[in-house]
């Protein structure tokens, strides 16, 4: 028999209807949230059963099980314009793995959002990151410009990128092999029988991972011998991804397949294709990235690239706790290689 999962903040946070900061203050007793916030915070950690384990940052952390220096960690978690941060399905998949082995470790987790623009670019700098209240910072889904970079370099704080990118420091990360994934998507394709793939969700400066998964989609173009490439370029807002599919179709009719740079991109294509009279996979097939949820509730369920995201926020806590006890290493990236879970969405011709 399955155990029942354990309650995170997360939970409590959509319950709520409150952020994922102002969860982890009530809960460390911080002044400055409305009595009617804390009210609605706590009730809604009663009835989810979560357990108290976080205390006020001026009391003594909880007691270890080993010798690791990582006591309060903090979680600086971007947010997309128009887009809560919980609502991400992958970040909020990396979370659940954060604070689950912050919880198995006995460390305490601090939250903030980093509010960044549609290439996610920091706009603004949490407070979180003046505060000397953590010990190691854990940056995730936001590029680090020079501005960021800047306020980083002030601190003597060891900081992990999750899903993060940085054009000049060298900082440890945990990202997922979307060069390889990609090419493994396009080419299952191919190897269904599709010669004329589109490409949607991305355009030539999209955030880095989505940039390499668009390189991934030529690689395997180029490694099959196909010359003839189809993108629908778009930012990750919903409607113009819409537009970009649409605008795609209307220019290459003859289109049989298409790949999504994320789960979010494809199945966007696929309802407003599908509004449109196409048929998947019987007229189009299409195959996304990061099998969240949603991928397996389409129809037809969608065939994706899994990327384990609960691993990746594991790991990012500890290389964290590495980060702290062996300060002088070199800078450490690792890399989570996704898997093709075939579904409903892709039809082999003959």
């Amino acid at each position: 028999m399955s155990m029942k999962k354990a309650t995170t903040l997360a939970d409590i946070a959509r319950r709520s209807k409150v952020s994922l900061s102002t969860v982890s203050l009530v809960l460390r007793d911080k002044p400055g949230i409305p009595q009617e916030t804390r009210q609605r915070v706590f009730t809604a950690a009663k009835v989810l059963g979560y357990k108290r384990k976080l205390r006020s940052a001026s009391h003594q952390a909880l007691p270890h099980t080993n010798a690791s220096k990582l006591h309060n960690l903090g979680l600086i978690l971007k947010s997309e314009p128009g887009l809560k941060p919980l609502i991400n399905p992958f970040y909020s998949q990396v979370l659940d793995g954060i604070e689950e082995t912050c919880r198995k470790r006995h460390i305490n987790l601090l939250y903030a959002t980093l509010p960044v623009d549609e290439n996610n670019k920091p706009v603004d700098s949490p407070r979180l990151l003046s505060d000397n209240q953590v010990d190691g910072l854990l940056l995730v889904g936001a590029f680090v410009d020079e501005t960021l970079a800047h306020v980083l370099g002030q601190k003597t704080l060891p900081v992990v990128l999750v899903d993060a990118y940085a054009s000049k420091n060298h900082y440890d990360a945990v990202v997922s092999d979307n060069l390889r994934g990609a090419s493994q998507a396009v080419s299952y394709l191919i190897a269904h029988g599709h010669r004329r793939i589109g490409l949607v969700g991305s355009h030539p400066n999209a955030y880095p991972s989505l940039q390499e998964r668009r390189q991934g989609y030529f690689d395997a173009l180029h490694i099959h011998g196909l010359t003839e490439f189809f993108c629908a370029d778009s930012s990750q807002q919903i409607e113009e991804i819409k537009q970009a599919a649409l605008a795609l179709l209307a220019r290459e009719p003859t289109l049989t397949a298409l790949f999504g740079c994320n789960d979010h991109a494809a199945l966007a294509a696929m309802q407003v294709l599908q509004a449109q009279g196409h048929r998947f996979p019987d007229d189009i097939s299409v195959v996304g990235f990061d099998d969240i949820d949603l991928a397996h509730d389409a129809h037809p369920s969608l065939t994706t690239m899994h990327v384990d995201k609960l691993g990746m926020g594991r790991m990012a806590v500890h290389l964290l706790a590495n980060r702290l006890e062996f300060p002088d290493s070199e800078a450490v990236t690792s890399v989570f290689s996704p898997r093709l879970i075939e579904r409903d969405s892709v039809n082999k011709l003959s």
